[in-house]
């Protein structure tokens, strides 16, 4: 990864496509002169790991669909994306398979009927395990960003739960709140 800081804000990747349009990420990086890609390593039905389960209100150890992808920046890896989704939202769906999603997983959720109208962040500092250390191609005594968030509809149940990870000298995080 390049020594330029990326400045990033989750509004973008919270709201569905318009049709024909790709995902939030390609279209952010093209629009700075980038590249942006991804990769699929794995989706299916799985246990919910430690935290997810809690934030999408289930018990812990239950089944959710998770889609696990490294995100690339310029041909390099930039961040770890896993994102689950509770079975009666994703099962049988788009979302449980490793193909890539034509405008994104939110905009296929949209189409299902499930439509975000808040997400709760969570952003955290800590160094990274081993394995993350060698998908981001970092060294494992440099610090990682965790960001985990739940995006919830109009009825305040959650549809998805993110967990990023990021390289913490390359990443920044903007947050820009209206009050009132």
């Amino acid at each position: 990864m390049s020594s330029a800081e990326w400045v990033t804000t989750s509004v973008p990747y919270l709201t569905a496509r318009q049709p024909g349009k790709g995902d939030a990420w390609s279209a952010e990086t093209a629009a700075r002169g980038r590249r942006g890609s991804q990769r699929i390593v794995q989706a299916g039905e799985a246990s919910a790991p430690d935290g997810i389960a809690e934030v999408l209100g289930l018990e812990q150890g239950a089944v959710v669909v998770g889609r696990r992808r490294i995100m690339y920046l310029d041909n390099q890896p930039c961040e770890l994306t896993d994102t689950y989704y509770p079975l009666s939202i994703a099962r049988g769906t788009r979302l449980a398979g490793t193909a890539k999603i034509p405008g994104g997983a939110i905009t296929l959720l949209a189409e299902l009927g499930h439509v975000a109208v808040r997400a709760c962040e969570d952003v955290s500092a800590r160094l990274p395990g081993e394995e993350e250390a060698e998908a981001l191609d970092m060294d494992a005594t440099q610090p990682v960003l965790q960001l985990v968030r739940v995006s919830l509809d109009a009825g305040d149940r959650p549809i998805q739960a993110d967990r990023m990870v990021m390289p913490a000298p390359l990443q920044q995080l903007r947050y820009d709140i209206r009050i009132g």
